[in-house]
C-alpha cells in the first residue's frame, strides 16, 4: 500500500477512536452502562485505568516455518504475555513487543534485568518498564524470546532466523500463524487488535528493523534504539574488520542450551562471515535489512521512531543514517532522537520526556488516537551535554558540504594542496597498528605511521550534521592496505565522556518509577546523570577502508603497486558543534588499533595532496562556509602532546 494512503487510513481510524473514547468514563467502562470495557483518553493520551496487579500473565508457543536446529520439527517461539484482565472480556488491545535473545543471559536495560517465572512457567517479572507503564493504559506487552534463546526452540540465527521467528509472532497476532499452550492445545490471539509496535535496544531493536523490512502486515510502528540495519556493517567497514569470530561469538552468548546442540550452526556462522577476507558475502546479504535477502527498506510499512547515539562505537552511526536515508526515500513516517552518548538507552538519557513522547507515539500509531505526535519536530538532537535542539529533519536543514584540503606544510584549508606525502601502515607497539590516542597527539610533529593536517582556529561555532566522506589520490607499494581517516576537534572543552564507563552516563542510587508495580515486578529504575570530561582533543569522525574493496565489498580488486588510484569512502555519520577558536584536524593513517582487528600490511601509502580532500557536512551559508576553515602553519601551534582516548566498552544491555 502506498505510504500516503496508509497515513490517510490511520487518520480515519484515529478519528473513529476519538469519537468512541469521548463516551468513555472513569475505570474504562462506558457511563451508559455498556458491558464492554473501554480505553480512556484524556489530553490526547491513554490513561492508566486497568489494573497491572490483576493483569493476565500467560505464555504461548508460536509455530514458525523454521527448523533452525535441524531436529525435523518446526521451531516454536516462546511468547510471554501480560495484558489487561478486561481483554479477556471483550476488550481488544494493541501490542507493544520487545523481542530479544538476551532475556536469560546478559539481561535487559541498564540494570541487566532478566525474566522470572512461577512454578507453572508463567511470567512474573518482565524486564524493563514497558509492561508496567503500558498495560494499565490498555496495551498488551509481549516479551518474545528470539529463536534459539531462553524458552524458544532452535539455534540463534544472528540476524536471520531470529527475525523470521519474530515475524511469525506478528502473523499469529493477525490470524496468519498457529500458537499453542504448554499442554499442546491451540490458542488464538482473540484479545488483540493485531496492531503491533516493536521496541528495543541493540539486538532487540535490530529485530524490529529486520521484521519491518519484511513488510509484514500488522506491524504498525517500530522504535529501534541503537539498532543494526545490516549485520555486515556491524562487523566490518568497507572490507576492514572490527572483530573476528563475531557471529559465532554472539550465537554462543545467547544460547544457554548444551553447546553441542547448535555447534553445526555456529560453524556455518563462522564459515559464512568469512573472516579471512572481510568481504560482503551471501551470508551478509541475507542479514542486510536495507537491501538484503528477505527484506529491504523499500518494503517497510511501519512508521519508525529511532534513537541512536552519534558516538556509539558498538552499533555505529552508519546503521542509523543509512536506514534513515532509505526510509526518507520511501516516504516512511519517521522520527528520530540523536544523543552525544555511546550505546545508551533514551530512558537513561531524557527519561521523563522520553516516556511521555513514546507514550504519545504509541497511542497515535497503535490506538489510533488523534494527538500531536506527528506535529512535533521530526528530529531532536543533542549538540552538547544535555543541550538539545529540535529541528524539522536530519541532517539539519541548511546543511551543505564543506571541502577541506591538506597542504604540504601540514595545514588544512579550502584550497587544493600540492606535492605528495607518505606514511606506512605499520605495526604499533602491540603489533596491531596504532591507537587513536597516538594518532591524534602532536599533530604538528611528523610521524612515519600517519599524516596530520590542522586548520587555523575557527572564527565562529560550526555544527557538523551528516556523513563526512574522504577522497584520496594515492599509490601503494603493495597490493592493498587498510586506510583510516579521523576528523579531530582540537580545543579545550567539557564534553560527554562517551568513551568512558557508562558511555556517557553515571548510574545513581536514587530511583524513579514509571508505571505500576507488584512485589515481583516493580516499575522503578535507578536514575542516571550525564558523565562529562574536560579534554583538549576529541575524535568527531572516523572512517575505514580496505583499499582492495574500494570499488566492491563483494569482489576485491588489489591495486597495482606504484600506480595512483582515486579512492573515496564514507566516514561514520555525526552531529557535533565545533566551538569558536577550536581547530579542525585531519589524520590519515593505516590500521586503527582501537577499532580494527586487521594486522597492518606494512604498505607505504603515498598521497597526492592536490587530489585529496575530506567533505564535511556543516550548517552554514555559502559565504560562511568559505571562511570557516583557513590554513594554519605548523610553526605557530603545537597541539596536545598526550590524549586519553580509551577504547569504548562494548555493551549489550
Amino acid at each position: 500500500m502506498p505510504r500516503r494512503s496508509l497515513r490517510r487510513t490511520r487518520q480515519g481510524a484515529a478519528i473513529a477512536v476519538a469519537a468512541a473514547t469521548a463516551l468513555v468514563g472513569v475505570g474504562g467502562v462506558a457511563d451508559a452502562g455498556a458491558a464492554k470495557p473501554k480505553i480512556v483518553v484524556k489530553d490526547g493520551v491513554t490513561q492508566p485505568v486497568f489494573s497491572y496487579k490483576d493483569a493476565i500473565r500467560e505464555h504461548v508457543y508460536v509455530e514458525t516455518s523454521l527448523d533452525s536446529d535441524r531436529d525435523g520439527k518446526r521451531d516454536r517461539v516462546n511468547v510471554d504475555i501480560i495484558r489487561p484482565k478486561e481483554s479477556g472480556n471483550g476488550l481488544k488491545v494493541p501490542v507493544v513487543m520487545d523481542a530479544s535473545p538476551y532475556y536469560d543471559n546478559v539481561g535487559r536495560g541498564n540494570e541487566a534485568e532478566k525474566k522470572t517465572y512461577d512454578a507453572a512457567g508463567n511470567p512474573v517479572k518482565f524486564p524493563l518498564y514497558y509492561d508496567n507503564y503500558f498495560v494499565p493504559r490498555g496495551y498488551a506487552f509481549l516479551a518474545v524470546d528470539a529463536v534459539g534463546s531462553n524458552k524458544s526452540d532452535g539455534c540463534p540465527g544472528v540476524g536471520e532466523s531470529d527475525v523470521l521467528g519474530t515475524k511469525s509472532v506478528i502473523d499469529w497476532l493477525n490470524g496468519r500463524a498457529k500458537a499453542f499452550k504448554a499442554d499442546g492445545s491451540p490458542v488464538e490471539a482473540s484479545w488483540s487488535t493485531g496492531r503491533t509496535g516493536m521496541i528495543g535496544k541493540s539486538w532487540d531493536g535490530t529485530l524490529a528493523n529486520g521484521v519491518a523490512s519484511t513488510g509484514v502486515k500488522g506491524l504498525e510502528t517500530i522504535v529501534p534504539i541503537s539498532a543494526i540495519s545490516s549485520w555486515y556493517d556491524y562487523s566490518r567497514s568497507n572490507g576492514v574488520k572490527y572483530w573476528d569470530d563475531e557471529q559465532p561469538y554472539l550465537a554462543r552468548l545467547v544460547d544457554t542450551d548444551p553447546p553441542a546442540k547448535c555447534a553445526a550452526v555456529r560453524a556455518e556462522h563462522d564459515k559464512g562471515e568469512d573472516d579471512a577476507t572481510g568481504n560482503y558475502t551471501p551470508y551478509w546479504h541475507q542479514r542486510n535489512y536495507r537491501d538484503g535477502g528477505f527484506g529491504e527498506v523499500g518494503d517497510v510499512r511501519a512508521s519508525v521512531f529511532a534513537f541512536h547515539g552519534v558516538n556509539d562505537l558498538n552499533v555505529k552511526t552508519d546503521h542509523f543514517s543509512k536506514w534513515w536515508e532509505g526510509l526518507a526515500k520511501r516516504g516512511v513516517t519517521r522520527k528520530v532522537w540523536l544523543s552525544q552518548r555511546g550505546h545508551v538507552d533514551p530512558f537513561d538519557t531524557r527519561r521523563e520526556l522520553w516516556v511521555a513522547t513514546l507514550h504519545k507515539w504509541f497511542d497515535h500509531e497503535l490506538h489510533k488516537i488523534k494527538n500531536d505526535a506527528l506535529k512535533e519536530p521530526r528530529a531532536d538532537v543533542e549538540t552538547g551535554p544535555d543541550q538539545w535542539v529540535s529541528q524539522a529533519n536530519w541532517p539539519a536543514p541548511g546543511t551543505r558540504k564543506l571541502t577541506l584540503r591538506p597542504g604540504q606544510d601540514g595545514s588544512l584549508g579550502g584550497k587544493p594542496g600540492s606535492g605528495t606525502a607518505s606514511y606506512t601502515d605499520a605495526p604499533g607497539p602491540n603489533g596491531d597498528g596504532y591507537s587513536e590516542s597516538e594518532l591524534v597527539t602532536d599533530p604538528t610533529t611528523a610521524k612515519p605511521h600517519r599524516l596530520a593536517y590542522v586548520s587555523a582556529p575557527t572564527p565562529r561555532d560550526a555544527r557538523l550534521s551528516g556523513t563526512p566522506a574522504a577522497t584520496l589520490k594515492a599509490k601503494l607499494d603493495k597490493p592493498t592496505s587498510n586506510l583510516t581517516v579521523l576528523l579531530v576537534d582540537y580545543g579545550e572543552d567539557t564534553r560527554i565522556n562517551y568513551l568512558g564507563a557508562g558511555s556517557g552516563i553515571e548510574t545513581l542510587a536514587t530511583e524513579s518509577c514509571h508505571g505500576e508495580s507488584t512485589p515481583t515486578d516493580d516499575a522503578c529504575y535507578k536514575q542516571t546523570r550525564t558523565r562529562t570530561i574536560k579534554s583538549a582533543v576529541n575524535v568527531v569522525g572516523r572512517g575505514w577502508l580496505d583499499v582492495q574493496n574500494r570499488g566492491s565489498l563483494s569482489t576485491p580488486a588489489p591495486v597495482t603497486p606504484g600506480k595512483y588510484y582515486n579512492v573515496r569512502w564514507q566516514a561514520l555519520s555525526q552531529d557535533y558543534v565545533l566551538k569558536k577558536g577550536h581547530r579542525v584536524g585531519l589524520i590519515l593513517a593505516g590500521t586503527d588499533a582501537d577499532y580494527n582487528t586487521e594486522k597492518p600490511t606494512g604498505a607505504q601509502i603515498t598521497v597526492d595532496l592536490a587530489g585529496s580532500s575530506v567533505s564535511v557536512p556543516v550548517v552554514l551559508g555559502d559565504r560562511e562556509a568559505s571562511t570557516l576553515i583557513t590554513p594554519q602553519s605548523r610553526s605557530v601551534w603545537q597541539g596536545p602532546a598526550t590524549a586519553d582516548l580509551p577504547v569504548q566498552p562494548k555493551q549489550f544491555h
